[in-house]
């Protein structure tokens, strides 16, 4: 289904960092859904994008997410837990987890969040193996297998778009560059690299924030949004914590609430029925 999705157009996906806000991401018509590995660390496990969580952990998690929406979801595995064969676990897992699809990066372990400073590489040789392991490991033809190069901000852009290649040439469906910096940057990328390619729309980051027009109209397949309900819904129960601890109250945000009753419709209960069905 994403891979026909992609083939049609530009994919909008907004990050879930849980199986709810995947169901808010269904509900409000988005037509897949993204599944952050820094959405998953630094809200389920409260610690940084920094590769911490396990292939075990992280299919786990992103299984939930999967199995709650009718729409594909699309995983991070980081730089694939490993070297090649562990790459080729990976892909099973996600497989078996319900995804339709991940992303492998050609960041050297322990890695770092694509858009700060000190991150390493591996060589594109190693990566290309990673991605054709990727690629032979798979059992549904349709499972898409995106190779991330983070060359931009460590070595230059050239080299990223040279990795970029070498990546398709390993058997890459899609291409994901991630830190470019301007949108002269990403127009000139769609043009040097004849392939579906991801975007990445992270707040605070080193790139612009686009528009998903301005990037569909490059040539951009997959259009990320990874912690933006993460960020907004962090923003707001901070902001209503602080309110009950002055207030010793929470009356003043009601009207700001998921009520009750909009919860089990998204979540699909009836309170009175015996039986609950998703």
């Amino acid at each position: 289904m994403l891979r026909r999705a992609i083939r049609d157009g530009c994919v909008v996906m907004p990050g879930a960092f849980n199986a709810a806000t995947a169901r808010l991401v269904e509900r409000v018509g988005f037509p897949a859904v993204y599944v952050s590995g820094a959405g998953l660390a630094n809200a389920t496990a409260g610690v940084p994008d920094i590769g911490l969580l396990t292939l075990t952990e992280v299919a786990q998690l992103a299984g939930y997410i999967a199995n709650a929406v009718r729409i594909p979801a699309l995983g991070d595995a980081d730089t694939g837990f490993g070297g090649p064969q562990n790459v080729a676990r990976a892909v099973r897992e996600f497989e078996r987890a319900g995804l339709a699809g991940l992303h492998l990066e050609d960041q050297a372990f322990p890695k770092r969040c694509g858009h700060l400073a000190g991150k390493t590489l591996v060589s594109s040789e190693e990566m290309a193996r990673k991605i054709f392991a990727a690629v032979r490991a798979r059992r549904d033809k349709d499972f898409l297998i995106v190779a991330r190069t983070d060359a931009r901000t460590v070595e230059d852009w050239d080299s990223a778009v040279r990795r970029a290649r070498s990546y398709l040439d390993a058997g890459a469906d899609a291409i994901f560059p991630e830190a470019l910096e301007t949108a002269g940057e990403f127009r000139a990328f769609a043009k040097k690299v004849r392939a579906p390619l991801v975007a990445n729309l992270t707040e605070f980051g080193r790139g612009p924030l686009l528009s998903v027009r301005q990037l569909a109209s490059m040539g951009y397949r997959i259009v990320l949004f990874p912690l933006t309900a993460f960020r907004v819904s962090m923003r707001a129960a901070e902001d209503c914590l602080r309110e009950v601890k002055r207030r010793g109250t929470q009356r003043p945000w009601l009207n700001r609430m998921q009520t009750r009753q909009e919860l089990y419709e998204l979540l699909g209960y009836e309170p009175g029925q015996q039986l609950w069905v998703q």
